[in-house]
């Protein structure tokens, strides 16, 4: 995302003060002079521009009687806050509700990307386990019911719309009607682009409106016009009483912090932002994690949604394997199938804690491509050779070439999948075991706030001991500062807080190396990402 610029930015003025011996007003002025210079870079109006420099002046006391490390902190947390607020529009947005039909109405612009947004959001809340559906009523752009039926088949969604039909309020009522009998409870009603000044088409949106009486009518806003967002937002709210708004093309564009700041002036709420044209590429948006995904901090919250989305409570073995300091071909080749799951690899990586944004740019194509080579050789592999530990292949060199003939690669690659493999299970026996990581983590946890230096000794061992596991060796996170991620979490109490999130709301049931079977407790395995990350060539 372009956003990661900006982020870039912002960082590198915040680490400018703090590599300041004395923090004094000037100091503070620089600081504050490269970050309101970045954010006028991604057309962010200059009144709001104006208002976070004066509030951050305001926030701060550098005449109390504290360390430099003290101000250092309380002038990045009130960085943040500004820079959160200014993405808050602070109006909680509609949510549908279960075991009831919840009416979704679309409006935008031409060529906001309004048809495909329908689709994303309709599978977005399939994957949660809501019965989606679509209706089209665009009868006035040429062969739009065409894309929607496309992507709704694509996605697998139930559609209605017609070729003959020219009415779109009779579309409506009867597709919503039909879709009502048959107990759907999302049903998105896809309408015609409009521009502000038709208002013919407007009339249209307000006849459809009164037809199928929507629980929400959601804005679909073009992310590329800045800060012209704040105009529009307001004749659409006004019109069509929306409710909320949906940012899209925010993957390619240095305005799109302009145009979220813009509609967050409005006090509308966003509910979504569009990142990309696959289906996966669809974030909920949250002021808070927006901002800390945008700065490199992660987004724990975003990560955990994406893993209970999948469902992955079948591999509950792995788990077991783990704690065992156990590790197959088998296992790797779920662990690749388990990424690929999950959506686009950046957008993965980047909802984790510490991993540098500048890692995450052009990693789509190469790294899922390198994953899914990797399945194909292991897919030409015996039963044998999977389940066992690569030495069949030391012993019999022979059965390297039979590999590579049988999925189409070299030996080298081969051998290069071995090597992989061979970090994994280095990995995964510093975890495993009665003195591992994981057996760390857990005594962590059940140490509990009677005994917080126990707690603090044993994240320390486990820190050190997921160091010392190879992770400085990964070509391009070897000068990862765990401590400066575990800073950034908001320090030992900060991890324990997330830690205790993840494990005691029932943690992240079967993910490979995301948490322990059935909630049962683990470790979040920030190690094992990170060291998919080499495999995906990512380094």
């Amino acid at each position: 995302m372009v956003l990661a610029d900006l982020g870039r930015k912002i960082n590198g003025a915040i680490q400018s003060m703090s590599k300041a011996s004395v923090i004094d007003d000037k100091v503070v002025d620089e600081m504050l002079k490269e970050i309101c210079k970045a954010l006028m870079e991604s057309d962010i109006n200059i009144r709001l521009i104006q208002s976070l420099r004066k509030n951050v002046k305001e926030s701060i006391n550098l005449d109390e009687n504290t360390g430099a490390a003290n101000k250092k902190r309380n002038i990045q947390k009130a960085v943040m806050d500004e820079l959160t607020s200014l993405v808050d529009p602070g109006v909680e947005a509609w949510k549908p509700k279960k075991a009831k039909a919840n009416v979704i109405m679309f409006v935008g612009l031409q060529g906001s990307g309004k048809t495909t947004t329908c689709t994303k959001l309709a599978s977005f809340y399939q994957r949660k386990g809501w019965k989606t559906c679509l209706v089209c009523t665009d009868t006035f752009r040429a062969g739009a019911f065409d894309q929607l039926k496309q992507n709704a088949t694509k996605a697998k969604i139930p559609y209605y719309g017609s070729y003959t039909e020219t009415d779109p309020v009779q579309l409506a009522h009867e597709g919503v009607s039909k879709f009502k009998k048959e107990n759907f409870e999302i049903i998105i009603v896809d309408t015609s682009g409009r521009h502000k000044q038709e208002q013919e088409l407007f009339n249209e949106m307000q006849q459809i409106s009164s037809a199928v009486n929507p629980d929400s009518t959601i804005f679909v806003m073009d992310g590329t016009i800045g800060q012209a967002a704040d105009a529009q937002a307001r004749a659409f709210k006004e019109a069509a009483n929306v409710g909320s708004i949906i940012v899209t093309k925010m993957d390619g564009h240095a305005k799109g912090g302009g145009a979220i700041s813009a509609v967050a002036a409005t006090q509308c709420p966003i509910i979504f932002i569009g990142t990309g044209e696959h289906m996966h590429d669809l974030e909920r948006f949250a002021p808070g994690p927006f901002i800390s995904k945008m700065m490199g901090m992660g987004d724990i919250s975003g990560l955990m949604e994406t893993v209970q989305d999948m469902k992955l409570d079948q591999n509950k073995d792995l788990m077991k394997k783990l704690e065992q300091g156990q590790f197959s071909i088998r296992d790797m080749y779920d662990q690749f199938t388990t990424i690929l799951k999950m959506g686009p690899l950046s957008k993965v990586m980047g909802m984790m804690p510490g991993i540098p944004p500048e890692l995450l740019a052009g990693t789509e194509a190469e790294g899922g491509n390198r994953i899914k080579r990797f399945m194909c050789i292991m897919d030409s592999m015996s039963a044998q050779e999977l389940d066992g530990e690569g030495k069949e292949f030391v012993d019999q060199p022979k059965r390297l070439v039979r590999v590579a003939r049988g999925s189409g690669t070299t030996v080298a690659e081969v051998e290069t999948l071995l090597q992989q493999y061979k970090t994994f299970a280095a990995m995964v026996k510093k975890m495993g075991g009665q003195n591992g990581l994981l057996k760390n983590m857990q005594g962590m946890q059940q140490g509990g706030a009677s005994n917080p230096m126990m707690n603090q000794n044993k994240m320390a061992q486990a820190m050190k001991q997921l160091q010392s596991g190879g992770l400085g060796n990964i070509p391009g996170l070897g000068g990862m500062d765990i401590q400066g991620m575990i800073n950034q979490m908001g320090g030992m109490s900060g991890v324990q807080d997330m830690m205790k999130s993840m494990m005691g709301g029932g943690g992240m049931p079967g993910m490979p190396g995301m948490g322990g079977p059935g909630g049962a407790g683990g470790m979040p395995d920030f190690s094992q990402m990170a060291k998919m990350m080499k495999s995906m060539g990512m380094g």
